[in-house]
């Protein structure tokens, strides 16, 4: 068979071919070698063409809220990217670049305070010393000097201690109390938590050895937790943005797909302007970019499921309301996860 050669039957589903494409499953009629001309001409065609799916979707998801999701529940599906492969590309982009810009901050010199002692150590060794006549005649004056104080001193001294000393037993009382009472407290809480972890003995011994790292240490730890479980658990939150949509919207016949979609939608479109505001190098177009997110979901709804502006603006609270703690607690879990890292 020539290198483009066309075939009367389609090579994926064997249906006669009356065309260019194969009418039951739109292969190409005629097929050719695999080559790296034919590889980028179909990127460049569907990605990077300003006709692509890429552009057009972009577009659409960044000037018009809300317009992407009625181009897809109209049926328009296929010059567009599919919704959750645009929202698991923009969240991936988002997540690395959060994690690259962290990465990337300084810490600040890490000078030890063993390079000071040695600078004052090598100050004080070069000082010159006195001749030793000098110094036996001026040692023989400040020990007959210091005797004479010490005698004058020490009468005065007795007095005074014996008063301090009633006064310094009740405070070292007190402060002893204080102290066992605050290794109490924490022997309580070990002990609570030993309690609550009995039946998990893996995270039992997670949160000892947790315990046994420096605190730096164990806020490195929550942040790499937070690093690697966060994009799982923001993802597994797309449902729950869903269901408060589901439950908003009551009475507008809507199905659950549909606000899957429109979260799918519009979350990836949040991550793309996170994404913007950690490349951005100018704080006006920071602010900018943060106002077009705040006001991009309230004008989204509202497109997308026609209700007033009023209705829009109370839904849109109760949404960020509970979204926020639910992201909150989810972002918790992803720190704490960070626990079952530790010693690996």
């Amino acid at each position: 068979m020539s290198s483009a050669a066309k075939l009367d039957n389609c090579a994926n589903c064997e249906t006669p071919l009356t065309g260019h494409f194969c009418a039951n499953c739109g292969q190409e009629a005629v097929l050719h070698h695999a080559s790296t001309r034919e590889f980028l001409h179909e990127f460049i065609g569907h990605y990077v063409a300003l006709e692509g799916k890429l552009w057009g979707s972009l577009k659409r998801l960044i000037l018009m809220p809300g317009e992407l999701t009625n181009e897809y529940i109209r049926g328009r599906r296929v010059r567009y990217v599919q919704p959750l492969r645009m929202y698991l590309t923009f969240s991936v982009l988002f997540f690395a670049l959060l994690k690259f810009t962290s990465d990337g901050e300084t810490h600040g010199d890490k000078k030890t305070v063993g390079q000071a002692i040695a600078t004052q150590a090598v100050s004080a060794a070069g000082k010159p010393h006195d001749a030793d006549s000098e110094a036996s005649k001026s040692a023989a004056r400040d020990a007959l000097a210091d005797a004479m104080s010490e005698m004058a001193a020490e009468d005065a001294k007795s007095d005074i201690r014996a008063a301090k000393a009633e006064q310094n037993d009740s405070g070292d009382k007190a402060d002893k109390d204080a102290k066992d009472g605050n290794d109490a407290d924490l022997n309580i809480s070990e002990e609570y938590i030993d309690g609550k972890l009995s039946s998990l003995p893996l995270l039992r011994r997670q949160w000892h050895a947790l315990n046994q790292l420096p605190p730096e240490e164990q806020v490195k730890v929550f942040k790499n937790g937070m690093n690697h479980y966060a994009p799982y658990a923001i993802f597994c939150l797309m449902p729950v943005f869903a269901l408060l949509l589901k439950v908003l919207y009551l009475g507008s016949g809507r199905r659950f797909g549909e606000h899957m979609l429109f979260a799918l939608h519009t979350n990836a479109f949040a991550f793309l302007m996170f994404s913007a505001v950690l490349l951005s190098p100018f704080s006006l177009l920071q602010f900018l970019l943060w106002c077009w997110l705040i006001g991009y979901l309230p004008w989204a709804m509202r497109r997308v499921y026609h209700s007033s502006r009023f209705g829009t603006f109370v839904r849109w609270s109760v949404l960020m309301l509970f979204y926020i703690l639910a992201l909150a607690f989810a972002v918790m879990i992803s720190a704490g996860m960070g626990i079952l890292t530790v010693g690996h």
